[in-house]
């Protein structure tokens, strides 16, 4: 078991424990030095997990960075696609909850011209073909619900 103040580069058995919202927001922080642009994150996990929160501190590490203000992240449930530009490249947040099949995907271009993008991605189950440069971030709940663990699968980092 890894924790979160390691921040491995990740192999497909590597699980990261996050205790609490300081270590989500450590590990956000830590893949922030880590994903470029043209990179495109999934991230899985049930409601409530922590996949919007880390898509959170993920973005503000970015704007940190980049000395961009600090902006407020939210959820892009009901419009499918929130978009920070973070100064040298933009982030794309979508959040694909409500979708019902892959035809719906086609009129929002996920995958295209996303040279200066990343692209972050919840509820991602629905899509078929995945892209290249794609990283997988599973979290989880662990045993007592307080505790939550994030595996990351994919492009090696």
């Amino acid at each position: 078991m890894v924790h979160s103040n390691q921040m491995p580069i990740a192999t497909n058995s590597d699980k990261i424990i996050l205790n609490s919202e300081k270590d989500t927001k450590e590990f956000a922080k830590n893949f922030s030095n880590k994903v470029k642009p043209n990179y495109i994150v999934f991230v899985y996990g049930e409601m409530g997990v922590g996949k919007t929160t880390f898509i959170k501190y993920l973005v503000n590490a970015f704007q940190q960075k980049n000395k961009v203000k600090i902006t407020e992240v939210t959820s892009p449930t009901f419009n499918l696609l929130n978009q920070y530009d973070v100064n040298k490249f933009v982030v794309n947040h979508y959040d694909l909850f409500r979708l019902k099949n892959d035809g719906e995907l086609k009129s929002l271009g996920l995958f295209e011209d996303n040279l200066n993008t990343i692209t972050l991605i919840e509820w991602p189950e629905i899509i078929k073909k995945k892209p290249e440069k794609l990283i997988e971030l599973f979290f989880k709940y662990e045993d007592d619900y307080q505790k939550r663990s994030v595996q990351i699968k994919g492009l090696k980092l």
